[in-house]
């Protein structure tokens, strides 16, 4: 079980305060829970975000109250990237819930190791419903079926833990291989320096000759 150890946050407070202090201020909520305002430990929810993702309940402990919940949205500084505000949904028991979860790819496609193409992926997330509890943090896809550059892998083509139901197109478009493309030398335009010469001679022409103007 992932828990995370939060307190209750006063939302007259400047939000900036919390963050100089090393907390993140941050939100939990859901269709039976009143929208709470908390704050917790910039450290330990970095770790529990890299680790836990957006599919795993994570419980709230508070000083008098204990939520399961998923990360919902994380809003990041732009410069460093570390966590400025968090939302949780809290979750119903017995309700199934939709999220998004990460493609980790294996293998090595024939088409790239044999035939020298570049693999393509598509989608990095694919969007599925489950109960919480049985949210898989990630789904594992093998592109070693990809043998030419006709295969392709769809959402479809993902096994799923039993009681995971996929949301994504079927038909959607994973992976695949493209051929590479070669590069094409343009032919360089011949130089017609005949030419050339009858154009500076004519300009000269046109300019004429002052050495034999009349006084």
């Amino acid at each position: 079980m992932v828990t995370l150890t939060v307190e209750k946050r006063d939302t007259k407070g400047k939000p900036s305060s919390l963050r100089k202090s090393g907390s993140v201020p941050a939100i939990f909520y859901g269709p039976k829970e009143e929208a709470t305002a908390i704050s917790l430990p910039a450290p330990e929810f970095l770790k529990v975000w890299r680790e836990a993702g957006e599919s795993t309940v994570v419980t709230l402990k508070g000083p008098d109250f204990e939520k399961e919940v998923l990360i919902q949205e994380v809003a990041v500084d732009p410069v460093t990237g570390a966590p400025i505000h968090a939302d949780f949904y809290a979750i119903e028991k017995g309700k199934k819930v939709q999220v998004s979860i990460h493609i980790e790819f294996t293998g090595e496609a024939p088409a790239v190791k044999e035939l020298g193409g570049s693999l393509v992926k598509v989608l990095h997330e694919i969007e599925i419903e489950a109960e919480p509890h049985e949210l898989p943090h990630e789904v594992t896809v093998d592109v070693s079926s990809l043998k030419d550059f006709d295969s392709q892998l769809t959402a479809g083509d993902i096994t799923l833990p039993a009681g995971v139901t996929l949301v994504t197109d079927p038909n959607e478009t994973v992976a695949l291989v493209s051929a590479a493309k070669e590069e094409v030398e343009e032919p360089q335009a011949e130089v017609d320096f005949s030419q050339i010469e009858v154009e500076e001679r004519g300009k000269k022409d046109e300019g004429g000759d002052d050495s034999g103007s009349e006084e």
